[in-house]
C-alpha cells in the first residue's frame, strides 16, 4: 500500500537512490477520507490502521474497513443534524480512538475540523466558540472538560449539537456518541456540488503568538498531501510498520504525525492513551509493541536519557525523529550512545507542514534543523528581503513558486486579514523564526525574532546558550530568556530544572555560569540563574519562554 502516495507526488531519484526532484500534485482534487481511507478500505479492509492501547491495559485494533464504516456513520449522523460543508466543529478527544473516526467524518462532509486540547479552560472555549462560530462539539466525557464547556456555553449561548464519547447517560443537552452512530441513517456521499474543493477550509488550529489572543491558522483540503514528505521521507515509516508520534490530538502535531503522511506511507498508528506522561511507561510501550518509527518533542527525549536505557530493546525502531523545539546536541549524542539511533530533526509550525528537516537519506548534524524540503522554496533572509550568507542570521521564509500558493502553508489566518497580510508579504510567508545556514546548506535554529536577547550590543540566541547548559550533568531542562537591564538593555537568564541527586545552591549556580563561559563566548553566560521544579510548557511539550519573561516583568513591576 505504501506506493499509494505516489499518485499524488512527482519524485525522481539519482543513481545513489537520493531524492533529486520532488513536487506535490496539488492540482488533483483530494479528500483524505474518500481518496485515501475509503480506497484502502475497499482494497484491504482488514489492514491495520490504528492500534489503540491505554494505561489501563485496554487494547483495540482498528482496520481500514472499520475506519471507513465508523466515519461514514458519524458523517451521516452529523448531516442528519444539519452539520454541513463549512460548519466549524470542535474535537476535544484527548488521545481517544474516536478522534480518528470523527476527524475523517468531518473531512467527508466538508465541515471545518477544530482540534482542541483537553487542557482548555472556560475562557478559552468562550473565545474559540465565538471566534470560529463553532456549531458543534464532540468531546470526551472527562468531567472537567464538560464543566468548562458548559460554563462557556452559559456565557455565549448553546451550540447546535453536543456529542459526548464514552458515556451511556450523558447530561441534558448532550448526545451519546455511541447512540448517535448507532441511530445514523445509511450514509450517502454528498453530491459534487456539496463536496469540498482543494481550496476550501478543512482544518483550523488555534495558535498563540507573543501577544494578543490566539490566531486561527487555517489549512485547505490539499494540506494532507504536503505531509506525504513528513511520513515517507522524514519519519521514514515502514509499509506495514507501527508508528508513534507523542502528542495530544488537540495539537497540530497530530496532523503532522498521527494522521496523514504516516498512513499514506503504509504505516499503522500506535496510539498510547495515558493520563500522565511517564518515561519508563513510554519506553515499555515502545518495546512491548515493537514500534518501528517514533517522533516526540525534545522534552520526551530529555526524560528518556535520564532513564536506564540499557533495559530496553530498541531494535525494532528504524527511525527516530524530533520536532516541536530545537534539539540540543547533548540530547542527540546521549540518545545515540544508548540506542545507536540518530535523531532526525524537523522544523515547521501550526501554520505549515514540515519546512526544514533531516530526511532519511541525509546525514544528520547534531543541533541542526536539517535541510529545506524540496516541495517548498525556503530561504533565510535579512530584513530587506535579501538572502543571507552562510553563517549569517536571518528569518526563515517560504516563497511562492511561480506565484502559486505553496502546498502545506496556511491558507490564511481565519477571519483576520491583517494578521494574514503581516505574514504574507511580497510573495513570502514569514515564519518569524531566526536561523542561519552553513556551507552545506543545513539550517541552524537561533530563536523566535522576539526571543533573541540583545545585551550590550550583542544578539544572543537562547537556543545556543541552552545547548551548552544542557551539557552540564546537573541539568535536566532549561530555558534561556532575556531580562531587562538598565545598562545592558537585557541580560541572559537561565531557568533550570535539575536532575535527580542535585539540589539548588549558590555554588551550583556559579559552576554552571563558569561552564558556559568556558564552553561558548563568555558574553553569553547567564548572569541570572533560577532553579525551578518545572518549566511552563504548552500541551505539546514546548517550553513557554514568554511565560517566564512575563513573570519576570511582573516581579520587576512589583
Amino acid at each position: 500500500m505504501a506506493v499509494y502516495y505516489k499518485r499524488f507526488v512527482n519524485e525522481t531519484f539519482d543513481e545513489n537512490g537520493i531524492l533529486s526532484e520532488y513536487s506535490v500534485k496539488d492540482d488533483v482534487s483530494f479528500n483524505f477520507g474518500y481518496d485515501f481511507v475509503d480506497v484502502v478500505a475497499e482494497a484491504e479492509p482488514d489492514r491495520l490502521a490504528v492500534f489503540y492501547v491505554n494505561d489501563k491495559g485496554f487494547e483495540k485494533k482498528i482496520t481500514y474497513g472499520e475506519w471507513k464504516e465508523e466515519s461514514d456513520k458519524l458523517a451521516s449522523y452529523l448531516r442528519s443534524q444539519g452539520i454541513k460543508k463549512g460548519d466549524a466543529v470542535m474535537l476535544v478527544l484527548k488521545r481517544n480512538f474516536e478522534f480518528w473516526y470523527s476527524y475523517v467524518a468531518l473531512h467527508k462532509i466538508g465541515a471545518i475540523c477544530i482540534p482542541a486540547t483537553y487542557q482548555l479552560q472556560e475562557k478559552d472555549y468562550v473565545y474559540r466558540f465565538g471566534a470560529a462560530s463553532v456549531k458543534a462539539i464532540i468531546a470526551n466525557s472527562d468531567p472537567q472538560v464538560i464543566e468548562h464547556i458548559e460554563s462557556a456555553i452559559e456565557k455565549v449561548g448553546d451550540l447546535d449539537l453536543k456529542i459526548m464519547t464514552r458515556c451511556d447517560n450523558p447530561p441534558k443537552g448532550w448526545v451519546s456518541y455511541d447512540e448517535a452512530v448507532a441511530s445514523a441513517p445509511k450514509f450517502v456521499k454528498p453530491s459534487e456540488d456539496e463536496l469540498p474543493k482543494n481550496d476550501d477550509t478543512m482544518l483550523i488550529f488555534f495558535t498563540s503568538g507573543t501577544s494578543g489572543m490566539p490566531k486561527m491558522a487555517s489549512h485547505n483540503f490539499a494540506y494532507p498531501l504536503a505531509h506525504i514528505f513528513t511520513g515517507v521521507y522524514w519519519h521514514r515509516v515502514l509499509d506495514g510498520g507501527l508508528h508513534i508520534t507523542v502528542a495530544d490530538t488537540g495539537w497540530a502535531k497530530t496532523a503532522w504525525g498521527k494522521m496523514y503522511g504516516q498512513h499514506m506511507g503504509g504505516s499503522a498508528q500506535l496510539v498510547y492513551d495515558h493520563e500522565k506522561f511517564n518515561a519508563a511507561d513510554m519506553l515499555e510501550i515502545i518495546t512491548k509493541y515493537k514500534v518501528t518509527s517514533f517522533c516526540a518533542p525534545p522534552t520526551i527525549y530529555r526524560f528518556f536519557i535520564k532513564e536506564d536505557l540499557s533495559k530496553y530493546d530498541f531494535s525494532s525502531i528504524k527511525n527516530a525523529n524530533i520536532a516541536g523545539e530545537a534539539l540540543n546536541p547533548e540530547v542527540f549524542n546521549r540518545f545515540k550512545q544508548f540506542t545507536g539511533l540518530s535523531l532526525m530533526e524537523g522544523y515547521g509550525q501550526s501554520e505549515s507542514s514540515v519546512i526544514v528537516c533531516t530526511p532519511y537519506y541525509a546525514e544528520p548534524k547534531p543541533g541542526s534543523m536539517g535541510l529545506p524540503v524540496p516541495y517548498l522554496d525556503v530561504d533565510i533572509v535579512r530584513d530587506d528581503g535579501t538572502s543571507v550568507n552562510p553563517g549569517e542570521n536571518g528569518e526563515i521564509v517560504v516563497k511562492k513558486r511561480d506565484g502559486k500558493h505553496p502546498t502545506g502553508i496556511l491558507k490564511e489566518y481565519y477571519r483576520n486579514e491583517e494578521a494574514t497580510a503581516k505574514v504574507w508579504e511580497d510573495g513570502y510567508y514569514h515564519t518569524g523564526d531566526v536561523a542561519w545556514r552553513d556551507e552545506d546548506g543545513y539550517f541552524w535554529y537561533v530563536g523566535r525574532k522576539d526571543d533573541v536577547i540583545k545585551s550590550s550590543g550583542y544578539r544572543i540566541g537562547p537556543f545556543e546558550v541552552e545547548s551548552v547548559i544542557m551539557e552540564h550533568p546537573s541539568v535536566l531542562e532549561c530555558a534561556v530568556t532575556g531580562v531587562p537591564h538598565e545598562v545592558r538593555g537585557q541580560v541572559v537568564k537561565a531557568t533550570i530544572v535539575l536532575t535527580k541527586g542535585y539540589t539548588p545552591s549558590e555554588e551550583l549556580k556559579k559552576e554552571i555560569q563558569e561552564y558556559v563561559k568556558t564552553h561558548t563566548a563568555p558574553y553569553k553566560y547567564p548572569r541570572i540563574v533560577e532553579f525551578v521544579d518545572e518549566l511552563p510548557k504548552t500541551s505539546s511539550g514546548k517550553i513557554r519562554r514568554r511565560d517566564i519573561r512575563n513573570a519576570d516583568l511582573t516581579k520587576k513591576d512589583n
